[in-house]
């Protein structure tokens, strides 16, 4: 069985992690949670979640401050990591390997046994300071992925934004779905 660690931090556009638990799930993945002490406030702001229902979306939960889970230690087998959505304080955290929290070990110890650590960085316009610690993360090793929505599928509504996002990122671990239309070519009239 598949397994990953799901980090959401506390960027707005909670609703990523929320729809990437949900999709993970219906996929039988192994599914590790870390929830950032801003994320927790910014769930029920945002969403029509409670963070205890994010959670039961779960496998497995660990508290932030648990820097002695499972999942703090590369002899823990895990398929890689997604922190979804990734705060520019996450991502510096991350690029700088300031381990101060279970979110930002985990990736750390993703990136150091190179295994893939995604980080959906949700935050713009962005300064060269955040290009730079992007380029850094990136130079680790770390896909950054900036959630910029497709137009050729004809989004209706923002789960369809959601999802096509979402749907992208699945892609990147190879798991299976159904959330966004692939593109098939240029169709002529």
């Amino acid at each position: 069985m598949m397994r990953l660690i799901v980090g959401i931090s506390g960027a707005s556009a909670a609703i990523y992690g929320i729809r990437i638990l949900e999709a993970l799930g219906r996929a039988e993945v192994e599914c590790h949670l870390v929830i950032s002490g801003p994320a927790r406030k910014i769930i029920p702001l945002e969403t029509d979640y409670q963070v205890s229902e994010v959670e039961a979306l779960a496998d497995h939960v660990h508290p932030i401050d648990d820097v002695g889970a499972a999942i703090a230690s590369g002899s823990f087998k895990t398929d890689g990591m997604v922190i979804i959505p990734c705060s520019i304080k996450t991502l510096s955290a991350v690029a700088n390997s300031y381990n101060d929290n279970l979110l930002v070990r985990a990736a750390d110890v993703t990136l150091k046994e190179r295994r893939r650590l995604v980080l959906m960085v949700r935050e713009t316009p962005l300064h060269k300071g955040h290009l730079r610690l992007m380029h850094t993360a990136a130079d680790m090793g770390a896909v950054i992925y900036v959630p910029v929505p497709a137009f050729y599928s004809m989004p209706k509504t923002i789960d369809d934004l959601v999802n096509h996002s979402v749907g992208k990122i699945l892609d990147l671990f190879n798991i299976e779905h159904n959330l966004l239309n692939r593109w098939h070519g240029l169709v002529e009239p």
